[in-house]
C-alpha cells in the first residue's frame, strides 16, 4: 500500500490527473504516490508568485530572517523524518542522509543570517569638478520570481540552496523537485506552511520535462536556478530569454597526489570522495593523477581502502554504498567500463553491475578520451594515472571540458599555490578531495561545469540587483555650522 502526498501550490495542497509513483531504488517498490503539476497548475503558481512579489519585495529583513529561522528549527525537530525520506526515495545510505538533513539545517540558518546582511555601499562621485559634492548610495533589490530546478542526488540540500536564498532576498520561488525524489521537498513545504510562509511565496511542484521547459522559457520568472547535467543546463540557458541564469552542473573531478603527500590519508579520502553515495555527486572523485615515485604505493593503499566499502541496504547503518538511482544508470556505467577495458584500461577491482548496484571500481590508465575519464560518470568509479611530475598532473586535471573542483594532496606550499593559479576550476581543495563542500562557501564551476556561484551569500547576490541613488546636496540646502 502506498501513501498519497499532494503537491504544494502557492499555499494550497492540491492533486492532479497525473499521479507520480515514488520508487525505493533499493527494492524497486513504489512506496508513495504524489502528483505531477499540469500546465494550468504551473500557471497558477507563476501568477501567485508574481502577486506575492508585490509584497515580498518590501518584506522587512526581520520577517524574512524569522521565516528561515523557524524553518531551520522545524528541520532540526524533524531531522529523523527528513533523513528517512531521503534514504527511502533516493537510496542514500542512512548515515549520509542524516548528514544531508543536518546540512539542510545549516544551509537555512546561514540563509537567515544572510537575510540580515544584505547591504549596500557609499560611492564618492566627486572625482571631477563637475560632480562636486555628489555621492552615490547603492542598495540591493530582489529581482523577482525565481524558477528553481533541483536534482535527485541531494533532494534536500541542493533544493534548499535555491529556496532559502530566494526567501532571504524577498523573491518568491516555484521549485521543481526531482521526479524521482519529490517527497523530501514536499515535507519542507509542509514545514514552511506551518511557520506561516506568505501565500504564493513558495510552490513545490513535481513536473515532467515539458512543464520544466515552460518554466525555463517563461519571462514572468526573473531568474532560473538549475542544478543538473551540462547538456540540459546549457540548453536551458539558450532558451531562457532575458532572465538571469545560474547553472550548477557536473564534472569529472580530478585529484593530484604529489610525491611528498601523506599517501595513507590521501587514499582514505579518495575512497570516500569516489564512492560516497555511489559516486552520484557532482564533485565525486573520478580522475587521480599520482606522481610516478609513489604511484604503486598509493594504488595499493587505495585498493586496500576499497575493500572496506560496505555495499548493501541503505537503511542499514553499516552500509557505505547503496544502489544507483535506477537500472539504466548501473548498466550505462558497466558499458563505459567495458568500453574502457576494450581500449586497454586495466580494471583493478569492480566493474560489473548487479541490478541497480555497482561495486566500487578502480580503473588504471584508461584512454583519456574514454567516457570513464572524459565524461561525468556519476558512478562509483575512479581512474588512476601515473604522471612524471607535478606539472604533468596539473595538465591532466585541466584536460577536461569540466571545471568544478579539484583536489591536491601535497606538503609543498609552492605547489599548492601553483595548482591554485593554474588549475581551471571553480575551487581547489588542498590536502583533501574535491568532494569537500561546506554550504556557505562559493560553489560552482567554469567551462562546462556551470555559470555563477551557489553558497548563500553568492546566491543572494544573484537573486538581487544593485540600484544606485545619486545624491546632489544643493548649496541652497546646506547647513552653516558656526
Amino acid at each position: 500500500m502506498t501513501a498519497d502526498r499532494p503537491i504544494y501550490l502557492a499555499g494550497e495542497w492540491v492533486s492532479s490527473e497525473r499521479p507520480l509513483p515514488v520508487v525505493n531504488p533499493y527494492d524497486g517498490e513504489a512506496f508513495a504516490t504524489t502528483y505531477q503539476a499540469d500546465a494550468g497548475q504551473l500557471d497558477r503558481a507563476t501568477v501567485a508568485a508574481q502577486r506575492a512579489f508585490r509584497t515580498s519585495r518590501r518584506m522587512p529583513t526581520f520577517e524574512r530572517a524569522a521565516i528561515l529561522t523557524a524553518l531551520a528549527a522545524r528541520l532540526r525537530e524533524r531531522r529523523d523524518d527528513v533523513a528517512a525520506t531521503i534514504c527511502r526515495e533516493a537510496g542514500k545510505p542512512i548515515r549520509d542522509a542524516e548528514i544531508e538533513a543536518d546540512r539542510g539545517v545549516f544551509t537555512v540558518e546561514v540563509a537567515a543570517e544572510e537575510a540580515r546582511r544584505i547591504g549596500g555601499e557609499v560611492i564618492p562621485l566627486d572625482l571631477l569638478p563637475s560632480s562636486r559634492g555628489r555621492f552615490g548610495l547603492t542598495r540591493r533589490f530582489p529581482v523577482g520570481p525565481v524558477a528553481g530546478i533541483s536534482p535527485f542526488n541531494f533532494p534536500l540540500n541542493l533544493a534548499l540552496h535555491k529556496l532559502a536564498p530566494a526567501i532571504a532576498s524577498g523573491n518568491p520561488i516555484v521549485l521543481k523537485p526531482p521526479s524521482l525524489c519529490p517527497l523530501t521537498m514536499l515535507l519542507v513545504a509542509e514545514m514552511l506552511d506551518e511557520v506561516g510562509i506568505p501565500p504564493g511565496m513558495v510552490s513545490v511542484l513535481p513536473m515532467d520535462r515539458h512543464a520544466g521547459d515552460a518554466m525555463v522559457e517563461d519571462d514572468r520568472f526573473a531568474l532560473l536556478s538549475f542544478t543538473g547535467s551540462p547538456e540540459i543546463g546549457w540548453e536551458m540557458k539558450r532558451r531562457a530569454g532575458r532572465k538571469k541564469v545560474v547553472l550548477e552542473l557536473g564534472g569529472n573531478a580530478g585529484v593530484i597526489v604529489d610525491d611528498g603527500a601523506d599517501l595513507a590519508f590521501a587514499a582514505q579520502r579518495v575512497r570516500v570522495g569516489a564512492f560516497a553515495y555511489a559516486g552520484q555527486v557532482c564533485i565525486s572523485v573520478q580522475r587521480v593523477f599520482v606522481h610516478a615515485a609513489v604511484y604503486d604505493e598509493f594504488r595499493d593503499l587505495l585498493l586496500a581502502e576499497t575493500t572496506k566499502v560496505v555495499v548493501g541496504d541503505p537503511a542499514d547503518r553499516t552500509t557505505d554504498l547503496g544502489p544507483m538511482v535506477d537500472d539504466r544508470a548501473a548498466m550505462r556505467t558497466q558499458a563505459w567500463v567495458e568500453d574502457a577495458a576494450a581500449e586497454g584500461a586495466r580494471v583493478l577491482t569492480g566493474g560489473r553491475a548487479d541490478g541497480r548496484f555497482f561495486p566500487p571500481t578502480v580503473i588504471e590508465e584508461p584512454d583519456r578520451r574514454s567516457f570513464v575519464c572524459s565524461r561525468e560518470a556519476f558512478a562509483p568509479l575512479v581512474c588512476l594515472f601515473k604522471v612524471p611530475d607535478f606539472a604533468a598532473a596539473i595538465r591532466g586535471v585541466n584536460d577536461s571540458v569540466y571545471g568544478l573542483q579539484a583536489g591536491v594532496f601535497t606538503h609543498h606550499l609552492d605547489r599548492a599555490l601553483a595548482a591554485f593559479e593554474a588549475i581551471d576550476v571553480g575551487g581547489v581543495v588542498v590536502n583533501d578531495v574535491p568532494t569537500y563542500r561546506i554550504d556557505h562557501m562559493p560553489y560552482g564551476g567554469v567551462k562546462d561545469s556551470g555559470l555563477s556561484r551557489e553558497g548563500l551569500r553568492y546566491a543572494v547576490e544573484d537573486m538581487t540587483e544593485p540600484r544606485l541613488m545619486v545624491v546632489n546636496p544643493l548649496e541652497s540646502a546646506a547647513v552653516t555650522l558656526d
